[in-house]
């Protein structure tokens, strides 16, 4: 953004650890042109994230996750075990769609044929700059479930499958209390019927030509 529309006072880092706290004093352009008055922001900085909705269309089946939440402990009415899709953060030089095939088999087990893009997006613009690219990625969910994830990375997770009817009742009894797990479902019982002609007819293929 140049510095026609906002311009930048000045930008502090008081934290590093887990995250990353920028501090930016500024002023930027309002709708009638004028500039609006100085206001000083805090950023957190953690770099952007790739979640994935592990969908088996052959047995009609969703791969969910539940982990601990410090989110989930802070807020008020919420649990700090929450539902989710696979997610991670994409580290520097790795390509989205990698990080996605990586996070899927450390935190699932399972190996990923196939990703349908959902949507890119801020996960949460008036604070973070955080965005997260969120997938639907074609799995064999036979014998998925267990415990998963990486203990000294602080990862444990439970991993479990439930019929893509379950966890569109499960959003619907309000069950599910993150974004990223929200969206992916509500886009998945959109395209629900398309997205599970178009991959049980490629994973006949497919096995079709495995077995030639």
């Amino acid at each position: 953004m140049s510095e026609d529309e906002i311009k930048v006072a000045q930008c502090s880092t008081p934290y590093r650890g887990y995250v990353r706290i920028d501090v930016y004093k500024l002023t930027h352009k309002v709708f009638d042109q004028g500039w609006s008055a100085e206001i000083s922001r805090e950023v957190l900085e953690r770099g952007h994230a790739v979640a994935v909705l592990p969908y088996d269309a052959d047995r009609d089946k969703v791969v969910l996750l539940e982990q601990f939440r410090i989110g989930g402990y802070t807020a008020h009415d919420f649990s700090p075990w929450q539902i989710e899709c696979v997610a991670g953060v994409v580290e520097t030089g790795h390509l989205p769609e990698d990080t996605a095939h990586r996070e899927v088999h450390e935190e699932a087990g399972l190996e990923i044929h196939e990703l349908e893009p959902i949507h890119h997006y801020l996960s949460s613009p008036g604070c973070t700059s955080e965005s997260i690219r969120l997938y639907c990625g074609q799995v064999d969910a036979e014998g998925a479930g267990g415990l998963h994830g990486i203990a000294h990375e602080g990862e444990y997770i439970r991993v479990f499958t439930v019929t893509a009817a379950e966890a569109f009742a499960m959003l619907d009894r309000g069950e599910i209390a993150n974004g990223m797990t929200i969206i992916a479902l509500q886009w998945l019982k959109l395209h629900h019927k398309n997205l599970r002609e178009k991959w049980r007819l490629a994973w006949s293929v497919e096995s079709a030509d495995n077995n030639s």
